[in-house]
């Protein structure tokens, strides 16, 4: 249990923003109906399932259509 209060200084901040990408991204795709590949409910799979970063970083990198 020492040990995780070790790594607490860095792992508040990481979800802070974990949480806060997965926000940005959700709301994103429930305000667009455009996407660069895919459609509204695989993305919002994709980035639910992923959540540990991967999923709304693909999101933007690859779905996120620039309007």
């Amino acid at each position: 249990m020492g040990q995780m209060k070790d790594f607490l200084p860095f792992l508040i901040p990481l979800v802070i923003v974990e949480f806060a990408l997965l926000a940005y991204v959700i709301h994103h795709i429930l305000t667009h109906k455009n996407y660069k590949r895919g459609n509204r409910v695989m993305w919002m799979i994709i980035v639910i399932i992923g959540m540990a970063f991967i999923g709304p970083i693909l999101y933007l990198v690859l779905g996120k259509e620039d309007a």
